[in-house]
C-alpha cells in the first residue's frame, strides 16, 4: 500500500477516536446527572412537606387559640346565668352556649385531624430523607466510578494525541494539506473504505477502473462522487 496512503488512514482513525473522546466523557457525566436530578427532586419534596407541616401546625395553633377563646366565653356564659332575669335572656344564653359548644367540638374535630395529618406529613418526610440518604451514597460511589473513567479516556485521548503529533511530523506537507481540505466539509469521513465496490462514505458505487486503483493502494484514490479519499480493507477469512 501506498505509505502516504497509510499515513492518511492513520491519521484519519486518530481523529475519528479524537472526535469520540467527548462524547465518552458526557456519556458518563449523564449517568452521574440522573442520580443528582433525581437527588435534587426529592430535597425539593422534602422542602416541600416542610412547608405544609409548618402550614398546619399554624392552623393546629390558630385553633388551640380560637378553642381557648371559646372556653373563656363558655366560662362567662356561665357566669351570666347566674344574673339572668327573665326568661328570654336566658333562651338566648342557652343559644349562645349551644353555639360555643359546636364550636369547641368543630375545634377538637380540626385539632385532632390536623395532628393525624401532620403525623402522615412527618412519616412521608422520613421515608424521602432515607430516600436522599440513599441516593446520596449512590451519588457518592458513581462519582468514584465517573472520575475514574474519565481519567482513563483522557488518558486514552493524550496517548491518541501523541501518536498523532508523531505521525504529522513524519507527513507530507501536501499530502496533510489536500487531507485537511477534504476533513473541512467530510468531517471524520475525509478516509472511507470501499466495501461492495462502494464508497462508504456517500454510498455510492464507484466504476471498475476506480474500484481496481483502490484496490492496487499504489496511488491516492478519491471517490468520483463526492471526492473522499478512498481505501479497501483486508477482508477477514469469513469475508
Amino acid at each position: 500500500m501506498n505509505k502516504y496512503l497509510q499515513d492518511l488512514i492513520k491519521l484519519s482513525k486518530y481523529d475519528q477516536s479524537i472526535s469520540m473522546f467527548e462524547p465518552q466523557i458526557e456519556n458518563e457525566k449523564a449517568k452521574l446527572a440522573t442520580f443528582v436530578e433525581t437527588a435534587e427532586a426529592i430535597k425539593t419534596q422534602i422542602n416541600s412537606i416542610y412547608l405544609e407541616i409548618d402550614d398546619t401546625k399554624s392552623k393546629r395553633t390558630k385553633n388551640n387559640i380560637h378553642l381557648a377563646e371559646l372556653k373563656t366565653k363558655l366560662e362567662s356564659i356561665s357566669k351570666k346565668s347566674n344574673d339572668v332575669s327573665t326568661e328570654k335572656e336566658m333562651k338566648a344564653l342557652q343559644l349562645e352556649e349551644e353555639i360555643a359548644k359546636e364550636q369547641i367540638d368543630f375545634a377538637n374535630e380540626e385539632i385532632e385531624r390536623l395532628d393525624k395529618l401532620t403525623e402522615v406529613k412527618e412519616e412521608k418526610l422520613k421515608e424521602l430523607q432515607a430516600s436522599l440518604t440513599e441516593e446520596e451514597e449512590s451519588i457518592k460511589e458513581i462519582q468514584i466510578a465517573v472520575d475514574n473513567k474519565i481519567e482513563e479516556i483522557n488518558k486514552n485521548r493524550n496517548t491518541v494525541y501523541e501518536d498523532r503529533s508523531v505521525l504529522l511530523e513524519k507527513m507530507d506537507g501536501k499530502i496533510l494539506t489536500f487531507y485537511e481540505k477534504i476533513k473541512r466539509w467530510a468531517k471524520d469521513t475525509a478516509v472511507v473504505p470501499v466495501k461492495k465496490q462502494s464508497c462508504y462514505g456517500c454510498f455510492m458505487k464507484i466504476n471498475d477502473k476506480t474500484y481496481s486503483e483502490v484496490i492496487k493502494s499504489e496511488e491516492i484514490v478519491t471517490c468520483p462522487h463526492c471526492g473522499r479519499i478512498l481505501y479497501k480493507e483486508e477482508e477477514t477469512q469469513e469475508a
